[in-house]
């Protein structure tokens, strides 16, 4: 039955080709090597003495992710050659950092036959790695036909993706079962992949807990925090909506307690923190503050320059009266840059986890917890429901049931200083108890390609 999935893919292609042309407006990088996304080539790539590594990681976060593992691949296997492909702009220009002379960087194509096998015969690779999620029928096919192992790496699956996954059984069991090998974060991420036919050989943890921040961000953060003169709470990775729903909040200066959660339950709170909005989306940027500005709130911009955290707004003199002179309007701090997490994570005493808050799954908190940041969690985290649960079992997180909830909480925790650093504390703990997935897939991998 794959045919008629095939012969709906080819349809749409002129889709695709309208859609990438309506993103290059704002994300320039979505125009460049358009032909790559339908395995069209200008010249072939060259043999190499050691092994091809093919990695796909479609985006920001899963290329974060596999940086680790690649470094991983290099001390392993010596001479490897890496071709690492994406299907989004920001996992593009992040993966551009991980190359060495002799590698390769492409888009992955459209899931169409024909492109996808110009692919695999372009770059005979000998092995190719999906990152968490990325299981594409035609591709897999292609790489069963022409005899390249194909495995599904730190893989996930929600039990919202599961039951899409059987809605649609006749296209994907086939797929998953298709693959050489799976390795699962979790017990129940196993148990949802074996459900489609998944070859599921191993629980390996998930990556992202053996990645380390980079220290000099996080110590700057720190410094700046020490500096301030009133604590700081971050949005992190925000999503559509969700600073819409802060900034309501923020603006309402309503009552916002009691909260039942185990921080405190509080009416009000003298101390106000700091908000920072780090939206999870570049392109969502100018958007964002936009919004902020629209809401009458004022604006400080991290890609505007200029000392970090700000120590002058609008002639208000020291960061610690922004938001508070009376005639004044509070201010709002906007995190527009990429690759500093770790810095603004360093400079936040909580940080309310993006996607969370409204029905999206949830963002990654493990670096929140890796840089010592409290996190505080809405309702929704299906994205990564194992790790959200064992961040609460270690006390490094909380889970509230809106954003207003969320708001009260932040204020209650920066209150407590004595509460807040027992949070960071076990935040730090929590993120190195969980470590050692990155070897773990790297000896199956050794083990696949000696088969």
């Amino acid at each position: 039955m794959r045919w008629l999935y095939s012969l709906f893919m080819a349809l749409a292609q002129p889709g695709l080709r309208r859609k990438l042309a309506r993103r290059a407006l704002v994300e320039p990088l979505y125009a460049e090597a358009v032909p790559e996304r339908f395995g069209q080539y200008t010249s072939t790539w060259p043999a190499s003495p050691g092994p091809t590594v093919w990695l796909h990681a479609v985006s920001l976060g899963e290329t974060r992710t596999a940086a680790l593992l690649i470094v991983l691949l290099r001390q392993a296997l010596p001479g490897m050659r890496l071709l690492l492909s994406h299907g989004t702009a920001t996992g593009r220009a992040e993966g551009a950092r991980l190359l060495q002379a002799g590698d390769a960087q492409t888009w992955l194509p459209w899931d169409s036959p024909g492109p996808v096998r110009r692919f695999v015969q372009q770059f005979r690779p000998n092995i190719g790695i999906l990152m968490e999620t990325e299981v594409w029928p035609n591709l897999v096919a292609a790489c069963q036909q022409q005899g390249v192992p194909l495995v599904l790496a730190n893989a996930r699956l929600s039990e919202r993706s599961l039951h899409k996954a059987q809605r649609l059984a006749w296209l994907a069991q086939p797929a998953y079962r298709a693959l050489t090998a799976v390795w699962a974060q979790s017990p129940d991420d196993a148990r949802r992949l074996q459900a489609l036919g998944a070859p599921v050989q191993g629980v390996f943890g998930n990556l992202k807990f053996d990645a380390e921040p980079d220290a000099s961000q996080v110590a700057a953060g720190r410094e700046g925090r020490a500096s301030l003169g009133r604590p700081v709470a971050m949005l992190a990775s925000s999503r559509d909506e969700e600073e819409a729903l802060l900034l309501q909040i923020l603006e309402a200066n309503q009552p916002l307690g009691p909260v039942d959660i185990e921080v405190v339950a509080i009416e009000s709170v003298a101390i106000q923190p700091q908000w920072l909005i780090v939206p999870r989306h570049p392109q969502r940027f100018e958007a964002v503050a936009e919004l902020v500005q629209a809401r009458g709130f004022s604006l400080v911009r991290r890609s505007q320059g200029g000392p970090w955290p700000p120590t002058e707004v609008n002639g208000a003199g020291s960061s610690g009266d922004t938001g508070d002179r009376a005639g004044q309007p509070p201010t709002i701090w906007l995190g527009d840059s990429l690759g500093e997490m770790a810095l603004y994570y360093g400079l936040s005493d909580v940080a309310l986890l993006g996607g969370s808050f409204e029905p999206l799954g949830g963002q990654n908190l493990i670096e929140a917890a890796a840089c010592g940041c409290p996190v505080l969690m809405g309702p929704h985290t299906f994205n990564f429901a194992e790790a959200a649960e064992l961040a609460l079992a270690a006390g490094a997180a909380q889970r509230v049931g809106s954003m207003g909830e969320g708001v009260a909480a932040a204020q209650a925790l920066v209150a407590q200083p004595a509460q807040q650093h027992t949070m960071a504390e076990a935040a730090r703990l929590f993120a190195g108890a969980h470590a050692g997935a990155g070897q773990r897939t790297v000896a199956a991998l050794q083990a696949v390609l000696l088969a």
